[in-house]
């Protein structure tokens, strides 16, 4: 289906604080582009010479880690959630004044730590203390509504249980920055990873695939066992435990059992029907990534328990990334911006071209790992992301500038 076309209105930035997630996402799709920028052209230069960018205050790898999860990330995942909690726990929707600082402190918090890695160090801490700040606004906010609730919503409950995991992940960056312990660092990328992005995406699933499906589906039975989302905390608490006591050659027991628990949902989840919408087709693809990579990660573990080896090195990791959060942080997004933008449901063109050109970048990076000149690839896959997200970028952003397009407030 074509995009629905652009309303004839002048942007205004004022309109970023008329609702969470304008703001939000505004700062999440600018900082896709700027800090995957930044890597693109660190790995250019460590495959080619050609800038002379000299290393920053922490090591860049474990830069691109931290950026890409605390905050390319984070903005989307405060804006999603300071708008549905409300709606989850039967509240007032939230002022500006509860969503605005948060997007102030996040947004702040990413220009700074890019300003310290494109080469003015001493912003590099400043803007993790920053974004650190902006995070713990919108727990509290968050926190307050649960506080509220008149009854248990476990959604919302887990959600917000991902966030303080993730809140503890940045004062591990910042005890970091103050010890120079690396055992912090590699701890702190570890409660990113696997105790707050993975339980807020699948959180968010769990709730969201069946009710989007059953909303453009006729007849559609929607399949939410709670007890799925029990199970999925306590392996992926074993994951992080195992991660972070080097066991490696045990972590199979945990991945095999989410690969397929996440498996065994994806197919009761996923319609009957011939055919449906290509938005939640795209939704469902992206889900389909999460059992690959835990499949990918048990395939690690049980060859490294045999002979000591990673033989895919960082192929799990990326089809985790890439192909789970990538892929779901474009379809989940644009459904989002669509819909509180009054316009029709559909994927369109310039979200299809993403969702695409990530699906190639995915496997690109996985392949990567097993190629003798994994560099080259790995710089090809980051200007393929940078390709794929720039219009995207560009028309959402231009959503969130401007009125919406049916004349409602927000």
């Amino acid at each position: 289906m074509p995009d629905a076309p652009n309303p004839p209105f002048a942007p205004d930035i004022r309109l970023l604080a008329a609702a969470p997630h304008r703001f939000l996402f505004f700062v999440g799709a600018t900082n896709i582009l700027m800090a995957m920028l930044w890597w693109t052209l660190w790995l250019l230069d460590a495959r080619y010479q050609w800038f002379g960018l000299a290393q920053p205050a922490i090591p860049a790898g474990w830069m691109h880690a931290i950026v890409m999860q605390y905050q390319v990330l984070s903005p989307f995942i405060f804006g999603f959630l300071l708008t549905v909690f409300p709606r989850w726990l039967s509240l007032p929707a939230l002022g500006r004044w509860h969503y605005v600082p948060v997007g102030i402190g996040l947004l702040g918090g990413q220009l700074l730590t890019l300003a310290g890695l494109f080469g003015v160090p001493h912003l590099l801490y400043p803007g993790i203390l920053l974004t650190t700040a902006g995070w713990m606004a919108g727990l509290a906010f968050l926190l307050q509504l649960l506080a509220n609730e008149k009854q248990i919503t476990w959604h919302a409950v887990s959600c917000a249980g991902a966030l303080l995991l993730g809140l503890t992940g940045l004062l591990l960056v910042l005890a970091y920055g103050w010890s120079g312990n690396a055992m912090l660092m590699f701890a702190a990328i570890k409660f990113g990873s696997f105790g707050f992005l993975l339980p807020i995406y699948f959180t968010v699933c769990h709730r969201m695939l069946p009710f989007f499906a059953s909303a453009v589906i006729p007849g559609y039975t929607i399949a939410r066992p709670f007890w799925a989302l029990a199970l999925f905390w306590i392996l992926i608490l074993a994951h992080l435990a195992l991660e972070l006591a080097h066991g490696y050659d045990l972590l199979w027991l945990p991945d095999i059992a989410l690969a397929a628990l996440t498996a065994f949902l994806l197919s009761r989840w996923w319609p009957k029907q011939a055919k449906s919408p290509a938005l939640l087709r795209v939704l469902l693809f992206g889900f389909s990534w999460l059992p690959i990579s835990m499949a990918l990660y048990a395939i690690q573990s049980l060859w490294f328990s045999s002979t000591g080896e990673f033989i895919l090195g960082r192929a799990p990791a990326h089809a985790l990334f890439i192909g789970y959060f990538g892929s779901l942080l474009v379809a989940m997004v644009t459904r989002v911006t669509q819909g509180h933008s009054g316009r029709p449901l559909e994927l369109g063109k310039v979200a299809a071209f993403a969702f695409i050109v990530i699906q190639i970048v995915a496997m690109l990076r996985v392949l990567a790992e097993l190629t003798p000149n994994s560099l080259l690839w790995q710089c090809i896959a980051a200007v393929l992301w940078l390709c794929a997200f720039l219009p995207w970028v560009v028309r959402s952003s231009w959503i969130y500038l401007t009125p919406r397009v049916d004349g409602q407030p927000g």
